[in-house]
């Protein structure tokens, strides 16, 4: 187990080092590049093929990301869903696997559209071979977010159907 202190966006770049290879370091690094929005930086860490899995996911989002071009079509969204600004607490536990660790985290920041602040407590599970990341299971609860978050989401599905069904 590795208590770490909080992170917070801006604090220091996650640039001019060499990318980590161990699970827990390559999950600290990763966390560096989202709260400095490098997104595509997060994006290469994965594997070809890694697979990013979301059991709690609501309707209008994804459950399962196939292949980094997946991942990174969905990160192409987040800037837009949230602004994410610290983490407040990280915690990661080693597995009997060391391809493996399990993350407890917290995550603040702002619900862009919303303009409503963002908390959410996360367990992820994550797998890393060769230095890039296989699998990402996602254990968020999507009923921490604010109403306003699914109002959204049923709009933007609403009108998608609309625009599908008139095409």
């Amino acid at each position: 187990m590795e208590p770490m202190k909080p992170m917070e966006s801006g604090s220091t770049a996650a640039v001019a080092r060499e990318v980590p290879t161990e699970p827990a370091d390559l999950f600290r690094y990763g966390l560096r590049l989202l709260l400095d929005k490098d997104f595509d930086s997060w994006v290469a860490l994965w594997d070809e093929d890694g697979i990013c899995e979301f059991p709690f996911a609501p309707e209008h989002a994804p459950s399962r990301l196939e292949g980094r071009a997946a991942v990174a079509e969905y990160m192409r969204e987040y800037p837009r869903q949230i602004d994410l600004q610290a983490i407040p607490y990280l915690e990661i536990h080693h597995t009997s696997d060391p391809h493996t660790v399990v993350v407890e985290m917290s995550a603040t920041g702002r619900m862009v559209v919303a303009d409503a602040p963002y908390e959410m407590s996360y367990i992820i599970v994550v797998t890393v071979r060769d230095g890039r990341i296989t699998r990402y299971r996602d254990y968020w609860n999507p009923m921490g977010l604010p109403d306003s978050w699914h109002a959204d989401a049923d709009t933007d599905a609403d009108a998608n159907a609309e625009s599908g069904a008139a095409a």
